[in-house]
């Protein structure tokens, strides 16, 4: 079974990695988001891509999703030292590494997506990783400052990391997708594909990120396999991080039916949500899109390989 995800950082490596004890047989290949990516310290940092390379390596920081797991933290204090910033994005000295051996490649002329299975020679996630797109894209967020009343655009991470969403966005965008193409092997895949699934990644700057790259959605809703998502809200809210609040920005509510037409019958076939969000099965499918409710906390690897195979039972039902 081939199978294509796409995916952003915590939450997506975690399915992925469900996804893997549900069917270890499968041909997975993963189209990552890139447009969290950023350039600090004349690095450049690939946040989602490392994270599901890590989940799926065995290096991750399991406690917090993110970063290396045995992490150090003296390159990032020597900088603090020097008055280097940004001081709000935490760097580990196992992570840098990896952002200079990427940085390195890049400025050899390899273009990300080699770049990236270079590195995943190390990792060996048992996926096939693919950037979005070699090209640079960044996500930006307009905001109104709330102590100036000026509005401005900062990058996505200012905005996650150092802001955690404390104000409104009011807009998002995904700087330099409109230019961008899909990396090598991108299109292909979504058209070898058995199933596509869309993890409980954050539906505008994960996965509608990749989206916004020209090409992808159009390949995604001309593809013949069918094309299930999984909601990231439960209950109304976020299962984690503050989805509501870029969701907000997109005008779309924080609930599991607001975000499978947010989707729509365009690119869905399927749609999974949580048990607690049973209520919204009907309007769904009402849209056109074959719904179902299951469990979808992953409080643990056996609940998130169930999670994966309710998606692939619903991809093989909407066939």
């Amino acid at each position: 079974m081939r199978i294509v995800v796409l995916a952003g950082g915590i939450g997506g490596a975690r399915f992925l990695r469900g996804l893997q004890s549900a069917v270890p047989d499968a041909d997975i290949t993963v189209i990552g988001n890139t447009g969290d990516d950023i350039h600090l310290f004349g690095l450049k940092v690939c946040p989602d891509l490392d994270t599901v390379m890590y989940t799926l390596g065995g290096g991750i920081n399991e406690d917090q999703g993110w970063g290396r797991t045995d992490e150090s933290f003296t390159v990032k204090e020597e900088l603090a030292a020097y008055g280097v910033g940004p001081t709000w994005f935490g760097l580990g000295d196992r992570d840098f590494a990896t952002h200079i051996v990427r940085t390195q490649m890049l400025g050899a002329g390899y273009p990300l997506s080699a770049v990236t299975e270079a590195l995943c020679d190390r990792w060996q996630p048992g996926v096939r990783l693919l950037p979005m797109s070699d090209d640079r894209v960044e996500t930006h967020v307009a905001i109104t400052d709330s102590q100036s009343g000026e509005r401005r655009v900062i990058h996505f991470q200012e905005y996650w990391v150092r802001m955690r969403a404390a104000v409104d966005a009011e807009a998002v965008v995904p700087v330099g997708a409109e230019q961008a193409k899909p990396a090598p092997g991108v299109l292909e895949a979504i058209a070898a594909a058995d199933v596509i699934l869309f993890p409980p990644s954050n539906p505008v700057v994960s996965v509608g990120t990749i989206l916004a790259v020209p090409g992808i959605r159009e390949a995604v809703a001309a593809a013949a396999a069918p094309v299930v998502g999984l909601s990231p809200i439960v209950g109304g809210a976020p299962v984690r991080g503050m989805a509501d609040k870029v969701l907000a920005a997109v005008g779309v509510e924080s609930t599991a039916t607001a975000v499978a037409l947010h989707y729509g019958t365009e690119l869905l076939d399927g749609w999974l949500v949580d048990t607690a969000d049973a209520d919204a099965v009907a309007a769904v499918e009402a849209a056109g899109i074959t719904c179902r409710a299951v469990p979808l906390m992953m409080t643990d690897l056996a609940a998130t390989a169930e999670m994966a195979r309710a998606a692939l039972e619903l991809a093989e039902a909407s066939r």
